[in-house]
């Protein structure tokens, strides 16, 4: 699967989930994570955090690596995510029969699959003879691979040792694995874990690859939602890759190979670029050995600079249409600095004053009192967190109201921002709301473990999320006047709207 993930909702669960595990073990200070969490690194430069907490006698086990769709090269978008899915097709010893026979048939497959694609590119002169002849060989040796491997082998070691909470994701910063275990199968995941980035077998190329783009015409292509954002991103990020979908564009899609996987798959093997999470029923000592038995054996590699691409200030307002068989919908975007950068602090409060909760601002004028939107959220941090990202307001329009109506009202709101300070009880409230977060509704050891792998992985240092708390109080109306006066222009917006198409 692919996502997103925002960092003010990953801090919002976060703090609360530390608030739950402090007062679980009976203390009354603050967030003083030091104390609580063990924070190691392996030889190879793997990093590992373990936080005991023994509530019940399971483990929430989580993996990320530094690696996402931005880390894709040109023409190959989509590579992070498909190799997403094939990391669950086993290894050299998991799902396989006996592999020394299986690379055979497994080295014919790629080389069929590789001359097909060569003749599809050629379109429109690609000889149509060639191309059924190949589909045929491929489909005999896809058959014929079958008697070599047993399918979903992780799956079924996951699910018969008591697995839950199985599951991974791709987005545009980070990949992500995770499970939940009884707390004495934490070597079973070890063992599973450090073989798969060891000896993956990327077993199924070609049906997986035909996979995700039958999820891309399901997700993007037939849904007005995953139109109308991927048509935002790509016209909000003119040179930067966040402006590239996750699940990648379709022609890229068609000409992926296992050699685009295994090169992206080059990078995120790399011990620097993962952290693990151990939270849960653990004796650390012990769990530490493990993981070193087992992740301690990749081998340290040099750290690669990548250059990502610097997004060029923007200096007009861009605007793009998509027509859909489906009701108006619109996002306007504004970029801004990125986490930790104080900025980013502020629009969090400025999120919240705007759409947070029924008397929000444009909730309350929008679709309370002017009943003219069906829908209006902001969210900060739109796509990602490790690159200068978006402030953005997604809004549906209520018939017979039109998009435009929206957007001079959501304009027209934040050009009062810029002029006339939120009262102090705004700026209060959304505070607290903020705050009132944190204990709501997470408290789980998964959480846990995703927080903290997530701001390890991407500032380097989970403590960061410390400090959250104390910045958030720091917000001063004055510094939500300032921002919204330097980023909110009209030349640094992007506005994108769905409208339904004529018959």
């Amino acid at each position: 699967m692919e996502s997103i993930m925002t960092k003010r909702n990953n801090i919002l669960g976060l703090i609360f989930i530390l608030a739950a595990v402090l007062l679980t073990a009976g203390l009354s200070y603050g967030l003083d994570l030091e104390k609580k969490v063990i924070k190691t690194k392996l030889k190879n430069g793997l990093t590992v955090l373990m936080l005991e907490r023994h509530l019940s006698q399971t483990v929430s086990l989580y993996i990320r690596h530094r690696i996402g769709a931005i880390d894709e090269q040109n023409g190959q978008s989509g590579a992070a995510h498909l190799l997403e899915h094939m990391m669950f097709k086993g290894t050299t010893t998991i799902g396989a029969k006996k592999y020394s026979a299986e690379k055979i048939i497994l080295d014919e497959i790629e080389k069929t699959g590789n001359l097909l694609d060569m003749e599809k590119r050629k379109a429109p002169k690609s000889d149509q003879k060639v191309i059924e002849k190949l589909s045929r060989r491929l489909k005999i040796l896809q058959d014929e691979h079958k008697k070599y491997f047993t399918p979903n082998e992780i799956d079924r070691l996951y699910t018969e040792n008591g697995g839950l909470d199985m599951n991974a994701s791709t987005g545009q910063d980070v990949t992500t694995y995770h499970v939940s275990l009884p707390a004495n199968k934490i070597e079973l995941w070890a063992r599973i874990e450090s073989d798969r980035l060891l000896n993956p077998v990327f077993r199924e190329f070609y049906t997986e690859r035909d996979v995700v783009m039958e999820e891309r015409r399901q997700r993007v292509e037939s849904d007005p939602d995953g139109k109308l954002y991927e048509q935002f991103m790509s016209t909000a990020y003119k040179i930067h890759p966040y402006g590239r979908p996750i699940i990648g564009w379709e022609k890229d899609l068609m000409n992926l190979s296992p050699d685009s996987v295994r090169e992206i798959f080059s990078k995120y093997k790399n011990p620097e670029s993962i952290v693990i999470a151990v939270v849960g029923d653990i004796k650390p000592q012990e769990t530490l050995k493990l993981i070193e038995k087992y992740f301690g054996r990749i081998p340290a590699a040099k750290e690669n600079k990548y250059l990502i691409p610097e997004e060029p200030q923007q200096t007009e307002e861009r605007k793009v249409k998509v027509k859909f068989d489906a009701n108006p919908m619109m996002i306007i975007g504004f970029h801004k600095p990125n986490a930790p950068a104080r900025e980013d602090y502020v629009f969090d409060v400025l999120d919240t004053i705007l759409t947070s909760g029924r008397t929000s601002r444009l909730f309350k004028k929008m679709v309370t009192d002017r009943q003219i939107a069906k829908s209006v959220t902001s969210i900060n941090g739109i796509p990602a967190t490790r690159y200068p990202n978006l402030f953005t307001i997604f809004s549906q329009p209520r018939h017979p109201h039109t998009n435009l109506e929206l957007e001079e009202m959501i304009l027209q709101e934040i050009e009062n921002i810029k002029t006339s300070p939120v009262t102090s009880e705004e700026l209060t409230k959304a505070k607290n709301i903020i705050k009132t977060e944190y204990i709501k509704d997470l408290d789980s050891n998964s959480e846990i473990a995703s927080m903290l792998t997530y701001y390890e992985v991407l500032l380097g240092d989970y403590r960061y999320i410390s400090e959250y708390p104390q910045n958030i109080d720091q917000v001063t109306a004055e510094d939500i006047m300032k921002v919204a006066e330097v980023y909110l222009t009209k030349t640094n917006r992007t506005i994108s709207v769905l409208e339904k198409k004529k018959d």
